[in-house]
């Protein structure tokens, strides 16, 4: 089974402490859990959404049942546009085809799914999509947005089917910069559904997909500029769950590779234009994090000085972060404490004018989302909006009147998500280390509070992060930690320090 798509960075581990204490029943400590019911106890306990109710199931067959009208839709089935996804993925929002133009610049065509196509305004299906607000991802099933023969069939991109999509075309200048931005409706063909292994083993061989040979060299110039534009970015790891037959739920780290990187980089410079798009109308949702204030900017060159890593005065947060070394303790140390930098982050909605606060400092510029609408609420509505402005048309006044609730129904689906995230992570973290009492692992210190005496330690094998008592806790330090306590019904696991830091 390939890795589960449940993962977190370990800058959100902090809050990873039982949130409620009552977990529901767990799987034995030593069991290998079927997959399917391993997390029910966390459905239950969050009370997460289980089957769809009958009359928004009824419009989603109704809507696939009826012929998919090409009224005031392009005919793009001849583009030879791929999926990029994770192995296994079948709902596929996004598919891309990339080329030059000219000798000097790229033309990128991305096509989104147009969940719009099956979605009936003010229906049953869309009130469940409100309530909903994105799909969740457990390590043993998903709870979908939209029902999964809308996700997983009809309105996913799959190969060589002709979907409904929302077919973005952006021009780029030899730098990578938009030049040209257009947005309509289409119907479209993927050629082939990818997965980014196995296209990294394409490159590796000097066989790339045509669709998608130029992403090196477009996703890097893409990656040139953010740096450019003050975009601070986290260079955290990421834990991940993983199954197998033979060991059960384990924990691992998502590894970085760049193809994933460079894949991500067209669907920011999407969401980037479809900002720009918005705020020349007046109206929209954002995605929007505030720039850091000057307490937070001075609390990391604070840590920097007591961790013995120089900061050049002249040299911005977003700068400074990129620099440093990933693979020194301190590294890490530093870049957890990046996170008080970008606070505040949530969903800003406007219908007359451009608003107060419009940029995201994780991006450096202002930044919608609309290239995950099988999987997010907020993008098909802030396509509509694209596709009117763009087209010369009103917005139309459900999607006026909607996005005044979306703030509150992104933000909640957005926090339980990642209280979900972190049960899950720390469900399998108690699960792992069970029969591992009083065995000694290297650590590095993420956190630490002096007046309590304890910190938050993260283990590279497994891949934990956890509370840690010593009152000698140094932050960006490497340490000795014993395992002196797991409670799987709570998923709490505690360490303490073993012996004195070292550097």
């Amino acid at each position: 089974m390939a890795a589960a798509r449940t993962s977190q960075r370990i800058d959100s581990a902090a809050a990873a402490e039982s949130e409620n204490p009552d977990a529901g029943e767990v799987a034995p400590e030593e069991a290998v859990v079927p997959v399917g019911t391993a997390f029910a106890g966390i459905r239950r306990e969050f009370g997460l959404p289980g089957e769809f109710p009958t009359a928004a199931l009824a419009e989603a067959e109704q809507a696939v049942a009826e012929p998919l009208s090409s009224a005031e839709r392009t005919d793009a089935t001849g583009l030879p546009l791929v999926t990029v996804d994770p192995e296994g993925s079948k709902d596929l929002d996004q598919a891309v085809l990339l080329r030059r133009r000219g000798r000097r610049g790229f033309r990128v065509h991305y096509a989104i799914a147009d969940t719009a196509a099956f979605v009936a305004p003010g229906g049953a299906l869309d009130r469940e999509t409100f309530r909903r607000g994105q799909t969740l991802y457990l390590p043993d099933g998903n709870i979908p947005l939209h029902p999964p023969l809308l996700s997983e069939g009809a309105a996913s991109l799959l190969p060589e089917q002709v979907r409904p999509a929302v077919l973005w075309t952006v021009d780029l200048d030899s730098h990578g910069a938009p030049i040209r931005v257009d947005v309509r409706r289409a119907v479209v063909r993927s050629v082939a559904a990818l997965d980014y292994r196995g296209l990294l083993r394409s490159f590796e061989a000097g066989e790339p997909h045509p669709a998608v040979e130029l992403l090196p060299e477009v996703g890097l110039l893409r990656r040139e500029q953010t740096t450019h534009r003050g975009a601070i970015e986290l260079g955290l790891p990421e834990q991940r769950v993983e199954f197998s037959d033979s060991s059960g739920w384990r924990l691992g780290l998502r590894p970085r590779m760049w193809l994933e990187a460079f894949n991500a980089e067209i669907s920011l410079l999407t969401g980037m234009c479809a900002a720009e798009i918005m705020l020349a109308a007046g109206v929209g949702v954002l995605r929007t994090v505030p720039d850091p204030d000057e307490e937070a900017v001075l609390g990391l060159r604070r840590s920097a000085e007591r961790l013995g890593v120089y900061w050049p005065p002249e040299q911005s947060p977003a700068e400074f972060l990129s620099a440093l070394e990933p693979s020194r303790p301190e590294s890490l140390a530093l870049h957890v404490a990046g996170t008080r930098l970008l606070r505040g982050a949530g969903y800003t909605a406007f219908r007359d004018g451009k608003p107060a606060v419009v940029g995201h400092a994780g991006i450096g510029a202002a930044y919608a989302h609309v290239t995950a609408p099988l999987r997010r609420l907020v993008d098909r509505l802030c396509t509509e909006i694209c596709l009117a402005v763009v087209a010369g048309r009103p917005v139309p006044e459900w999607v006026r009147e909607g996005i005044v609730e979306l703030p509150s129904a992104m933000g909640n689906s957005d926090r339980l998500a990642s209280r979900v995230e972190r049960a899950c992570i720390a469900q399998v973290q108690a699960w792992e280390l069970a029969d591992r009492l009083g065995e000694v692992f290297t650590a590095t210190v993420l956190r630490t509070d002096g007046e309590a005496g304890t910190g938050e330690v993260f283990v590279p094998e497994p891949p934990v992060i956890a509370r840690c008592r010593g009152a000698e806790l140094v932050r960006g330090q490497r340490v000795s930690v014993r395992l002196v306590d797991v409670d799987s019904a709570h998923r709490e696991v505690l360490f303490e320090l073993a012996d004195a830091p070292s550097g």
